[in-house]
């Protein structure tokens, strides 16, 4: 009884083991020593024809030296010389592996004569080739006769030879034969022993680990399918297979709430980050609309009055032309269908905003423009450039007096689109930069004329444009040292509108 309960707390690693170490231990044994019989046996039987195959390479490396040596007599041409060259040499190689001994044995003697004879053809083939490359016809047509009889009879020995050495290793090859078909013999007895052996104890130790584990495969691929209705499994032992199979029975109880419970979480979570994605979509839309609505029309009252004066004191073309631009600006303005435009349309704009600038203030804001053609076709947000050269003009040139410059460059860098406003005006000090880019800059009083869109208005939308925070620098260099602005598109984001 003791004895019984101590095979059943076994665990089942340890019999696994040894069925699988004791089986393996009798295949390894027989299998060595079959292998160390085989191989010796396989060394012999492929040394029985060894000189025979040589014999036969080398038979075909004499006939392809007279047949390269033949097409070149024929042809006289560059490549069948480097042909005969090649079979040559590979005939010189295979005939230095001839017997050079002087010995008794028959068979080394006619090596021996053999590897003579073979030198004394290739020096007549030689002398073929020399007399015909010299152009003397009767010496190569002499040379070409003996060496073609001396072929001959090179190659005839070399085939009695063969014949020789094959009649003889036929005798030791049926000796051999019939060696390695007992040995066949013996070894299949062998396997067939060892074989039987490996299924009765095979039988006897693992028929009683596989009932328990057929039980518990039956049973999870019921689980698999989804049927978590299944009884119970008996706990028949106490190693491996019953600790899974307890574990097993506890897992069926609650899998299937489990797998309820995380589908249930799983589509509401799904539900949860589709309605996040379309509130965020809305709010960047409903960011981007109102930050472009954000446009003051003081500025457009002021431009149309100083129109309706201009038309006054001088002829109607310069006032029809200042009256089209304030309209072109203000139609600009008031685009709110269109959500992007091109670098060209924002340019453009700029043009008329630096117009209807000088027809105002009498041509006191010089303007130059700097532009690689190749990139007015990238999108970028409505309404960025206009308010940052208002920016450089109500701060940097106004009190210039004529004097103010305004450079507008446009190209790129790298994998980016640059946009840069630049003045030569009062400048900027570093703490007005920082307050400017981080939002925190106010002024007390809206400038006269000004459209109402701030800085951090034109990175705000910038940022939700390109989805970058790196889109403008502020750069300058003191008091008095001018500013410069730059914004930055990136070539994912810019697309050409070409494209």
């Amino acid at each position: 009884m003791r004895v019984m309960d101590k095979r059943r707390s076994v665990s089942l690693q340890f019999k696994i083991s040894s069925i699988y170490i004791l089986t393996n231990l009798l295949v390894m044994i027989v299998n060595i020593v079959l292998l160390i019989g085989i191989n010796n046996m396989s060394g012999r039987l492929d040394m029985v024809y060894r000189d025979n195959l040589h014999l036969n390479n080398l038979s075909d490396a004499l006939g392809s030296v007279q047949d390269n040596m033949t097409d070149y007599l024929n042809a006289k041409t560059t490549d069948a010389l480097e042909e005969y060259y090649r079979s040559e040499q590979n005939y010189r190689t295979m005939v230095a592996d001839l017997n050079d001994r002087i010995t008794g044995v028959p068979f080394d003697r006619m090596e021996r004569n053999i590897r003579n004879m073979s030198d004394s053809y290739l020096e007549e083939v030689e002398q073929t080739i020399e007399a015909k490359r010299g152009r003397n016809v009767e010496k190569y047509r002499i040379h070409y006769e003996k060496a073609t009889q001396m072929y001959e009879y090179t190659d005839t020995y070399i085939s009695n030879l063969n014949l020789e050495k094959f009649r003889s290793n036929s005798e030791r090859y049926s000796d051999l034969l019939k060696r390695f078909r007992l040995f066949e013999s013996v070894s299949l007895i062998a396997m067939l022993l060892v074989m039987a052996s490996n299924v009765c104890i095979i039988i006897r130790f693992v028929g009683t680990l596989i009932g328990p584990l057929k039980k518990l495969a039956g049973s999870a691929n019921e689980v698999a399918k989804g049927n978590f209705e299944i009884a119970l499994l008996p706990v028949e032992s106490e190693d491996e297979v019953g600790v899974v199979t307890g574990a097993f029975n506890s897992m069926v109880v609650s899998i299937g709430r489990y797998i309820e419970r995380i589908r249930e979480s799983m589509e509401a979570e799904r539900a949860l980050k589709e309605r996040e994605l379309l509130m965020e979509g809305h709010l960047k839309d409903a960011r981007l609309k109102y930050l472009q609505a954000q446009i003051n029309p003081h500025f457009l009252f002021n431009t149309l009055n100083a129109g309706a004066q201009l038309a006054m004191m001088e002829g109607a073309d310069r006032t029809y032309e200042y009256v089209q631009k304030v309209a072109q600006f203000y139609r600009y303005n008031m685009k709110k269908s269109e959500e992007t435009v091109t670098i060209a349309e924002e340019i453009e704009m700029v043009d008329s905003y630096i117009y209807i600038l000088n027809v105002r203030f009498a041509g006191d804001i010089h303007y130059e423009k700097y532009i690689d053609k190749s990139l007015l076709g990238v999108e970028m947000p409505g309404m960025i450039l206009q308010p940052v050269v208002e920016n450089c003009v109500n701060h940097g040139i106004h009190e210039m007096g004529g004097k103010g410059i305004i450079c507008l460059s446009l190209y790129g860098k790298g994998e980016k689109v640059c946009i840069s406003v630049k003045d030569n005006g009062v400048g900027m000090t570093q703490d007005t930069i920082r307050k400017v880019m981080s939002g925190t800059y106010r002024e007390d009083n809206m400038t006269a004329g000004s459209n109402g869109i701030g800085m951090d208005n034109v990175i705000s939308r910038m940022k939700l444009f390109t989805g970058s925070e790196d889109v403008m620098v502020i750069r300058s260099g003191g008091k008095d040292q001018g500013t410069e602005v730059c914004l930055y598109l990136s070539g994912q984001d810019g697309k050409r509108a070409s494209s």
